[in-house]
This record gives C-alpha cells, structure tokens and sequence, in this order.
C-alpha cells in the first residue's frame, strides 16, 4: 500500500478537486464513497473500485481493515493518508476513514419507458433526491430519469442520502423528460393538489412513470401536461403542502401496497 504524505502529490491533488467539485466529478465521470456502509454496498452489487483510500488513523479499524483486505486480495491500489489530508478529502465529518474511487454509471438510456420509474424536474436539494433515491429502491423501482437541472445524483450529499440505493438503480442524468414521457409505454402520474382523486383511488397496480419536480416551483407546466393523471395525497389544510421526498415515498409504497394485492 502506498503511503502519500504531500499535498503536492498529483494523485492528492485529483482526489480533492473529485471531492470538492460537482463539475470536475460530472466532467471525470468519476465520484468518491465516503465510509464503510458505502464503499461494502458497491462492492456487493456493483464490483471494484478503481483505488481505495484510507486514512492511517483507520488502518486498525476491523471494518476498514476487512475492506483493505479484499481490495488487496483483488490487487486494487490502495493508498494510506495522513489524517489531516485524508479530512480535507473527506466529506464526512467524524468518519470512519475509507473511501473508494469508482467511475459513475452510465446507463444507455431506453428507447421506451415500460417499467416503474421516476422522472425527476429540477430538483434541487441533495438530501430529497438522496431520500427519493432511497425509497425508489426499496419499493422495487429500476429506473430514474433526472433532467439536467436536477442535482448531480452522485454527489457525496446525495449518495449518503441515498446509503447505497444508487447501485441498485438505473440512474439517468441531463435527460430530456419531455422526450422520455412521451415515448413512455407506461401511464405517467404526477401530485397535484388541484385534483380530487388521492393516490388510495388510483390504480397503481400497474407499472407507471412518478412525475415530481422542483421543491419550490413544482413540476414545469410542459412537463405537467404529459402527466395522464394527476393525484392528491390527502392532508390537514393547515399544511400547504409536503416535503417532495416525503411525498414520493408515500406514493411508491402505496403502489407496492396495491401491486401486492395482485
């Protein structure tokens, strides 16, 4: 394992811009987990990292140890850092002390939607998509469509957010949705709170498209008018309005509530 203990050291230099920067990330196609529940989720579902780094201070740790362990077992390179240069890399306050280096998905985007999935306009808030990411994973959804306003899905603030959701998902980044909504085979359905009908009288047994947008503005009116129908979470009036990731989970599980009903 190779030890680096200068911040002039170019590979150094690398690691920090991928941690710092969402555009040198996008650019690079390139991304770093942060921590021990992260970095076993992608070897589980999706293989190697490209490098694994660890700080000295975590070398005796058992969970970073195992990890090292089986990176060196498949002849990764592995690199240790000084403390105070593996945090300026970090992300994560009070961390364990790992982080892999793994090129970001690329997906080859369908020529047409047919399964369960969920578009996503403009949404802003790393911690909402993260959650959205989430739960779109355990209720059984595959695909994900961002349009190219939406937060970059694998930022640190989303993946920890999404604790390991994005390796079980086809994440699709800059997407035009006009395009993909239209050319979907399945219905698309979007919240609105102008409609009577709430999610427990739609049917959601069958496989759809989850319309949601931006936290302040909402879903484009463009966007809107390709949904084929629009429902209602019902509520106390008191509350305008739920928060966009508490509201995607509550329609995802009520559509695995009535899909299990089959």
């Amino acid at each position: 394992m190779k030890q680096i203990t200068s911040r002039e050291n170019s590979l150094y230099k690398e690691l920090k811009l991928l941690a710092t920067s969402s555009q040198v990330r996008r650019k690079a196609g390139r991304t770093l987990l942060d921590g021990v529940h992260l970095c076993e989720a992608y070897q589980q579902h999706l293989g190697s990292p490209e490098l694994c780094i660890v700080s000295d201070v975590a070398l005796n740790d058992p969970e970073v140890s195992k990890l090292l362990e089986l990176c060196e077992s498949q002849h990764i390179q592995c690199i240790s850092l000084p403390a105070n240069l593996y945090q300026a890399v970090s992300q994560v306050e009070h961390g364990v002390g790992i982080m892999f280096l793994v090129n970001t998905p690329s997906p080859v985007l369908p020529e047409h939607v047919s399964e369960n999935s969920v578009a996503l306009d403009g949404l802003q808030d790393p911690g909402n998509l993260g959650s959205i990411l989430r739960s779109a994973a355990a209720a059984g959804i595959k695909n994900v469509f961002c349009s190219s306003g939406t937060v970059f899905a694998w930022s640190p603030k989303v993946m920890r957010a999404g604790m390991g959701a994005h390796f079980l998902l086809n994440i699709f980044e800059n997407v035009d949705l006009d395009t993909v909504l239209q050319n979907a085979h399945v219905p698309v359905f979007a919240t609105s709170s102008h409609t009577q009908t709430t999610i427990y009288q739609a049917d959601l047994a069958q496989p759809l498209v989850w319309l949601f947008g931006h936290e302040g503005q909402g879903v484009s009116d463009k966007l809107m008018a390709l949904a084929n129908m629009t429902v209602t979470i019902p509520q106390q009036a008191a509350i305008e309005s739920l928060n966009v990731a508490a509201s995607a989970a509550i329609c995802f599980f009520e559509q695995v509530r009535q899909q299990s009903f089959q």
